[in-house]
């Protein structure tokens, strides 16, 4: 087993990529602290968790709130000992339509969701990871983070932000033998793909025409972006860190070999080409 004994925090554990996740995590021989805003959806998975042998901690929380973060990490710790594995996947679509004409408390309720919430996790992990001079931590990123995204302002620039904080994090931590990396997950079909046909017009031809085109042919499946964060959230990454990586389009099965190449460049960061990559 991959995962053998290691303990791993998921959020937005519920369901979607979550879910997947958890359920993939605990396959690979994983105990589970599950956390989400809704409790009853998170009692399902551990359920299903439970079924595969492993141990799973249900904990209702709002990654946006400091206080029930915290509380949360420390009672993860309480139960298990330590954290190993991190998980961002919480998230929101968010407000939907011309920024000009978002609802304003909407649009920050986004951004504290989808990039606060991930500093605040990873800010109540961080001193467990460092004084076990080891750990993962996988942050979901999503459209918006590497092009526009229009009429979705808060969800791309939050998801964006989220792939800076994974590139800015990961020197930071480097020293303890911490890897700090981000994932694209591609289109799933979630909750969040409903909310952008029930949008309308207010989404806008092309992301609509989009839409409907992944729900009926199915979306990419979860447990790719499953797959993914399993693989770094193993051994076989090591050494991987600050990365973007592409659950869809990226040769990630075979990069372990690749690794040491990898981080002496810039490939899989958010980057402005410089002017020996110009055309002249």
């Amino acid at each position: 087993m991959k995962l053998e004994d290691k303990i791993a925090v998921i959020t937005g554990a519920g369901r979607g990529i979550g879910k997947a996740i958890s359920l993939t995590f605990a396959r690979e021989g994983a105990n589970l602290v599950l956390l989400s805003r809704t409790a009853s959806e998170l009692k399902k998975t551990a359920e299903e968790v439970h079924n595969l042998n492993r141990r799973a901690l249900v904990l209702a929380t709002d990654v946006s709130n400091k206080e029930q973060v915290e509380k949360s990490i420390d009672l993860a710790v309480r139960e298990f000992g330590t954290i190993d594995i991190l998980v961002n996947d919480a998230a929101i679509q968010g407000t939907i339509g011309p920024l000009v004409d978002n609802d304003v408390k909407k649009w920050i309720e986004t951004i504290h969701v989808n990039l606060i919430g991930v500093f605040l996790c990873c800010r109540a992990v961080l001193p467990h990871m460092i004084k076990n001079r080891r750990g993962k931590i996988i942050n979901l990123s999503g459209g918006g983070a590497t092009s526009p995204r229009p009429y979705f302002s808060a969800y791309g620039v939050s998801k964006a932000a989220v792939v800076r904080l994974t590139e800015t994090l990961a020197r930071e931590v480097e020293p303890f033998n911490i890897q700090v990396n981000a994932i694209a997950p591609g289109t799933v079909n979630t909750r969040m793909l409903q909310q952008v046909l029930e949008a309308g017009t207010a989404a806008g031809k092309d992301e609509l025409e989009h839409c409907r085109h992944e729900i009926e042919s199915g979306g990419t499946p979860p447990e790719l972006a499953a797959a993914l964060a399993l693989y770094l959230a193993s051994d076989e990454s090591d050494g991987l860190t600050g990365r973007l990586i592409s659950a869809v389009w990226d040769d990630w099965r075979s990069m372990t070999e690749r690794i040491p190449a990898i981080q002496s460049s810039e490939l899989y960061t958010l980057r402005r080409m410089t002017e020996k990559h110009l055309w002249k």
